[in-house]
């Protein structure tokens, strides 16, 4: 009996890790050094600094990674072991929050604007209302609606290549914005316009305003 015909893509497929280690080489020994299990004081000042982070779950829905912007140092760090991370409103969606009631393994992607490098932070995480906990994170008088308490597993900083690369900190095109469709656009094709985009357009600046914190 002759064998089924191979795919001709398999053979460029990487499907072990010694493929992969033949193409990206070994790890230097400045990229493994730069890890390590706590904030060091370096690792905090960039933390601090910071005002926006994508946060990464998993869960049995699946992936997500979401947003996370308030103004600089908005992720405390409570000592070298521990960041804490008050969850303000949003959309209700919560698949961060549902993720980490069934894995609280989470990652962390600091930015700081302006600046190339960004940090990573890899641990897990519990979701607290204590109420003395959420009165650390008062924001134009609205507290949090939890706050994640991080228990920090790793962290080192991300070369400053990526951002190099894609130019994330150029002055936008004046443009940028008129180019791309809006969100009202976007719910409007997605619904079969069941939803108004226009309307949905035309009171979104103010509803997110009213609605920030």
């Amino acid at each position: 009996m002759n064998a089924a015909p191979q795919n001709p893509q398999d053979h460029h497929t990487i499907t072990t890790l010694d493929q992969l280690t033949a193409l990206f080489g070994e790890v230097g020994e400045a990229s493994i050094r730069k890890e390590v299990a706590y904030v060091h004081p370096h690792y905090r000042a960039l933390i601090e600094a910071s005002p926006f982070a994508v946060l990464a779950t998993s869960g049995p829905g699946g992936l997500d990674a979401s947003p996370r912007g308030d103004p600089a140092g908005f992720v405390h760090v409570e000592n070298e072991t521990t960041l804490l991370l008050p969850e303000r409103r949003g959309n209700h969606r919560v698949d961060s929050l549902r993720n980490l009631l069934a894995d609280p393994r989470l990652a962390l992607l600091f930015l700081i604007p302006g600046v190339g490098e960004t940090l990573r932070v890899n641990g897990q995480a519990t979701i607290s209302v204590a109420p003395e906990m959420l009165a650390r994170f008062v924001m134009q008088g609205q507290l949090p609606k939890c706050v994640l308490v991080i228990k920090v597993e790793a962290v080192y900083f991300q070369c400053a290549r990526a951002i190099q690369r894609s130019g994330l900190w150029q002055t936008p095109a004046p443009d940028a914005r008129a180019s791309l469709p809006s969100p009202g656009a976007i719910l409007s094709a997605l619904t079969d316009a069941a939803i108004d985009g226009e309307t949905y357009d035309r009171e979104l600046p103010a509803r997110q305003r009213a609605t920030l914190y």
